[in-house]
C-alpha cells in the first residue's frame, strides 16, 4: 500500500525540488531517511509506571513498540543511577516513517492551541530537523479520558540533505507549516488593528 505522502514526494516533491536547487540527477534530491520519536521521563518516585504510560503513548501514535533508553552515568543531583531506564524512542522507517509524518504534519500540529507555524532555527547544520511536542494530546489516536500524565517528546526528522536549506526546501514542500516571520507580524498587526 503506497502511503499518500510518500506518492506526493515522488509525484511533485522531486520535480519542484530538482527545478529549485538544480539536480540534475535524481539520486541528488534529498529524502527522509527515518523519523526519531523520543521521549525521557522525569524522575520521580513512580519512574516504572511513568514509563509504562510513556511506552504505551508512544506506542499508540507511531504504530511501533518504542525502545527503553538508559542513562549513561549516575548523578546524584537528579537521583539517577547508571543504566537506569528513563525513557522510550521508536525510530520510523518506510511506509510508518511517511504515515507519521503526514498525521503529524496534517492532523496533530493545526490542533496545537494558538499554533502559528514550527521554528525554522532547529536545524542541525547537516539536514537534520528536531520539533518538540509539548504533550500527546494533539493526535486523535490518544483519548483524552485515559490520560494519566501529559508526556512531551521529541520528533527528529533525518534527511538526506547537506544543508539546512536544502532540508527546509524538503520539509516546505511536504507541507511541514514553518513560521514564517514577516507573515506572523502582519497577522499580529492585523489582529491588534481589529480591536
Amino acid at each position: 500500500m503506497a502511503v499518500q505522502l510518500y506518492q506526493y514526494y515522488k509525484d511533485r516533491v522531486i520535480p519542484a525540488l530538482q527545478v529549485k536547487h538544480g539536480y540534475r540527477n535524481l539520486h541528488q534530491v534529498p529524502k527522509i531517511q527515518k523519523v526519531i520519536v523520543n521521549t525521557c521521563v522525569n524522575a520521580s518516585t513512580d519512574v516504572k509506571q511513568g514509563l509504562e504510560d510513556a511506552k504505551a503513548e508512544i506506542m499508540l501514535i507511531t504504530g511501533q513498540k518504542p525502545a527503553e533508553t538508559r542513562s549513561k552515568k549516575s548523578i546524584a543531583n537528579f537521583k539517577l543511577r547508571q543504566h537506569q531506564a528513563i525513557g522510550a524512542k521508536v525510530t520510523l522507517r518506510g511506509a510508518r516513517m511517511y504515515e507519521f509524518l503526514e498525521r503529524l504534519i496534517k492532523t496533530a500540529l493545526p490542533r496545537i492551541r494558538d499554533f502559528r507555524g514550527v521554528s525554522t532555527r532547529a536545524f542541525d547544520g547537516n539536514g537534520n530537523y528536531t520539533l518538540g511536542v509539548p504533550d500527546q494530546t494533539i493526535f486523535p489516536e490518544v483519548e483524552l479520558d485515559k490520560i494519566k500524565r501529559n508526556i512531551g517528546f521529541d520528533v527528529t526528522i533525518v534527511t538526506s540533505a547537506n544543508t539546512n536549506e536544502e532540508a527546509k526546501s524538503l520539509l516546505t514542500e511536504l507541507g511541514m507549516p514553518f513560521s514564517d516571520k514577516a507573515r506572523l507580524a502582519k497577522k499580529m498587526a492585523d489582529e491588534a488593528a481589529a480591536k
